[in-house]
């Protein structure tokens, strides 16, 4: 018979045999940044999470970076009436993301800035990309997203990430970056499942489609190979890092695509509704909240994340810093 039990006596033996590890350096933190100034604004259905102006985004990135965490994701949230049908702020040179970008390197030179490059935020009917009629229309979208991209990429973003699943995405973004000479790399939201967990996102970011869904662009989550598909045309794009989003439902392909594409970091994001769903369980007092997101996070990168997207990053960066001083 195998004694397994002497490896879990105690809390000690527990620690010496663990094989999955977190560190604040895995993280990457994703804010809300909207245009005025003084605000600070508390997202409902995510508890913890803000809306910031510029102001006051650098006052809290300030905060991460004195608990160890350096690098950020930057999503604009622009007003109704500032959106078009072509999502024109979101490539305009001075857009909110552009000056965000800029202030950001201004002020932390050292934190590495990643962007949404996705038009859903800035049109008004919130779809990823063009509409022709009801339909979003791919190849007319990857010109804008190259630019926006390289607006990002101008402004002192070290990486721009596009979202919109367009087929072509990467590879209109690479061409336009490589011709301008620029170094910005891309983190590609390859494996972006249509998923019902991105609910609370929706509100935060005012992002909700006015008619339909995007599951004619994002992927069917009944599939497997699909992800594992985009992700190495992505590569074969020029992507230089991959994403599979959401994270905790989408464990098999996090572990799928770390194997078989082990020389390009994985990127893995825990999403708004897996943030906000133990939130509400713990706030409802049937989970120990500071637990379970541990072990969400720990699940997450045994997988085979290399780094994770989360809105838990401040909470846990906290506690590791109590606990190591």
């Amino acid at each position: 018979m195998k004694r397994f039990r002497t490896y879990r006596t105690d809390q000690k033996t527990r620690d010496q045999y663990a094989e999955i590890s977190l560190s604040v350096n895995d993280f990457i933190y994703p804010y809300f940044v909207v245009d005025g100034s003084n605000i600070e604004q508390e997202i409902i259905s995510m508890p913890g999470v803000f809306r910031f102006s510029i102001d006051k985004l650098l006052i809290d990135i300030g905060q991460i970076v004195s608990l160890g965490i350096d690098k950020v994701l930057l999503f604009g949230v622009v007003k109704e009436y500032q959106k078009d049908e072509k999502g024109t702020l979101a490539y305009a040179p001075d857009s909110l993301v552009c000056r965000a970008v800029s202030a950001i390197k201004q002020h932390y030179p050292k934190v590495v800035v990643f962007t949404d490059v996705c038009l859903c935020e800035y049109t008004s009917h919130g779809h990823c990309g063009l509409l022709h009629g009801h339909e979003v229309d791919n190849d007319s979208t990857l010109p804008l997203l190259a630019e926006m991209a390289y607006q990002h990429a101008l402004a002192g973003a070290d990486f721009v990430a596009p979202s919109a699943m367009m087929d072509g995405q990467v590879e209109a973004i690479k061409e336009k970056l490589k011709a301008a000479n620029l170094s910005t790399k891309i983190l590609a939201y390859s494996a972006k499942y249509a998923s019902a967990f991105y609910g609370p996102f929706r509100d935060a970011a005012a992002s909700s489609p006015a008619f339909g869904d995007r599951k004619s662009y994002q992927m069917d989550f009944r599939t497997t190979n699909q992800g594992l598909e985009e992700i190495a045309a992505d590569i074969e794009e020029g992507a230089d890092w991959t994403m599979v989003k959401p994270a905790l439902p989408y464990l098999d392909i996090i572990a799928k695509a770390s194997n078989r594409f082990p020389h390009i970091p994985l990127v893995t994001y825990q999403v708004s509704g897996e943030y906000s769903m133990l939130k509400a369980a713990a706030r409802m007092g049937f989970l120990d909240e500071k637990r379970t997101f541990y072990e969400s996070l720990i699940a997450i990168k045994r997988a085979g994340a290399n780094y994770i997207i989360t809105y838990y990053a401040k909470e846990y960066a906290k506690q590791w810093n109590e606990q190591t001083h």
